[in-house]
């Protein structure tokens, strides 16, 4: 019984066809720009674009193979997280989406008082909370378009905005609610009023759309939309959850013993758990998309977008030398990493190239420059130093969790290098499996389908039909030795050493947390 996924990307949307084994029957893909921006640091996006995406490839692939496209027997949804569509009474948006790319900030209008205030600044969460309400877009909007906010019927992540153009229902999954919005991450439903996150986060109860357990049945395709896509009239679409979430399962990782590490424009290390913790103070695990279970995650903001700010800046012959060759340029700069030993002779990168909500005023750091250092070493210090702050992550992860991560998966992008995979293997020091399809956000939303209509009996079931790891990159011992020592010797104290500098650059220069209104 063929599954379809929607993939809604930041850059692209994917409609791809999935047995109930896991094999990719057909895909279609549709590339838009990422976001338009009006003002310096702001990202929006207009929702029509991903619709009209939606059509076009589904579309597509019903031109292909009509068939096939006709014995669809479920729809699931999985899309960028913390991107929210304002939307009337009848669906339409009112203005574009304002992406998780997005760099404009609030007002910061609640102060915690009493207890609450004591407790926050003992440990350190003053700042903290500031900068969420500051990042908090519901809260800019109601600052500064409130007759926006003010004709708002729903406020919708993209893939609520989706299920309901597909369904005419305005529900979503409890996986999807990824962002800046009222959620009680513990309870996986909307927050009470005197709940932290609500105060943060004041959205009005009626705003919010109805939310459902990954895997219960959103509605059918109505006629309009099945007129628009030509997927068949009638046809279940089911909850599924967030991109990255759906890449974990995906790849298999349904408990502790197993970590999956994404390698996209958001670096992150997430895994699975039936418990509730958090990976760091107050940074609460995100709903999995298996009912009932936790994805704990680390983020490194614009993780291996690293190496397109490497090419765009570094890389030029090796762009000029892909296209005489006919391959994309992360081909030719592939070769830059076996120029180089691990270690790259002691130049150590500490990828920071955005503050996060615990690290506001962080910033990157390259040190240990010397004579013997050329271009392949600085690139591949920067993949070494996305590998340590990852590594970083998965040690947050098993001492909040009290675990022990004992292999490792790995997604996205640059997962399809060998040559990253295997210098990730080596930091880690751990098996790293590599999927037979690099559609692993797609798969993990056709396993949470396959679930919801009952194909397979479990999501351990489902995982065990439909996810296959084709490579294998196993940890090389002369280079795990050299990786362990600089990691514990020199990176894991860069952060500490350079926090005061870090905290002085901000003072004098306003970077980065300069206001963008």
């Amino acid at each position: 019984m063929p599954i379809l996924s929607i993939d809604c990307g930041t850059q692209s949307l994917k409609a791809i066809i999935f047995s109930s084994s896991g094999e990719v029957l057909d895909k279609a893909q549709i590339r838009y720009e990422p976001y338009v921006s009006e003002k310096p640091g702001w990202a929006e996006q207009d929702p029509e674009i991903y619709w009209q995406a939606l059509c076009d490839t589904c579309s597509l692939l019903n031109q292909k193979n009509q068939g096939l496209f006709s014995e669809i027997a479920g729809v699931g949804i999985t899309s960028i997280r913390n991107s929210m569509v304002n939307v009337d009474r009848s669906g339409l948006p009112l203005r574009p989406v304002i992406t998780w790319l997005d760099q404009r900030q609030a007002k910061s209008d609640y102060t915690p008082k009493g207890f609450r205030r004591l407790l926050y600044r003992a440990v350190g969460m003053e700042e903290v909370l500031k900068k969420a309400q500051t990042d908090g877009k519901c809260n800019w909007l109601k600052q500064y378009q409130p007759e926006v906010w003010k004709k708002t019927h729903k406020y919708l992540q993209v893939s609520g905005f989706i299920n309901f153009r597909l369904t005419g229902n305005f529900i979503d999954s409890t996986a999807s609610q990824i962002g800046y919005i009222p959620f009680n991450y513990k309870k996986m439903r909307w927050c009470r009023k005197n709940e932290l996150n609500a105060m943060l986060f004041p959205v009005e109860e009626e705003k919010l759309p109805k939310i459902m357990a990954p895997g219960g049945i959103i509605g059918e395709i109505t006629h309009k939309a099945s007129e628009q896509t030509r997927i068949p009239r009638g046809v279940p679409v089911i909850a599924c959850g967030s991109d990255k979430g759906c890449e974990t399962i995906g790849m298999g990782v349904i408990d502790t013993h197993m970590a999956n590490l994404s390698f996209g424009t958001t670096a992150s290390v997430q895994t699975t758990s039936d418990s509730y913790f958090e990976p760091r103070q107050f940074m609460p695990p995100y709903p999995a998309p298996v009912s009932g279970r936790y994805n704990p995650e680390i983020e490194i903001f614009r993780g291996y977008w690293m190496i397109t700010w490497f090419k765009d800046e570094f890389a030029y012959k090796e762009v000029l030398e892909a296209g005489k060759k006919g391959v994309q340029p992360e081909v030719v700069l592939n070769s830059l990493l076996k120029e180089v030993p691990a270690g790259s002779m002691g130049l150590t990168v500490q990828p920071f190239w955005g503050g996060g909500l615990k690290q506001p005023s962080a910033k990157g750091a390259m040190i240990g420059f010397g004579g013997v250092h050329t271009k392949a070493h600085i690139y591949r210090a920067v993949i070494e130093g996305l590998g340590y702050a990852l590594l970083d992550g998965l040690r947050a992860i098993e001492k909040a969790g009290r675990t022990s991560v004992k292999k490792v998966a790995v997604s996205g992008g640059a997962s399809q290098s060998d040559e990253i995979c295997q210098i990730t293997a080596d930091i880690f020091d751990l098996p790293l499996v590599r999927g037979k399809t690099h559609e692993t956000s797609g798969l993990g939303a056709a396993i949470v389908t396959s679930v919801g209509l009952g194909i397979h009996q479990s999501f351990e079931t489902a995982i065990d039909k439909m996810v296959r790891h084709e490579t294998v990159f196993e940890p090389i011992p002369e280079n795990t030795v050299i990786y362990r020592k600089l990691y514990n010797r020199v990176y894991k104290k860069m952060y500490p050493s350079l926090s005061p500098l870090y905290k002085e650059i901000r003072s004098i220069t306003g970077y980065p947390d300069i206001p963008v209104s």
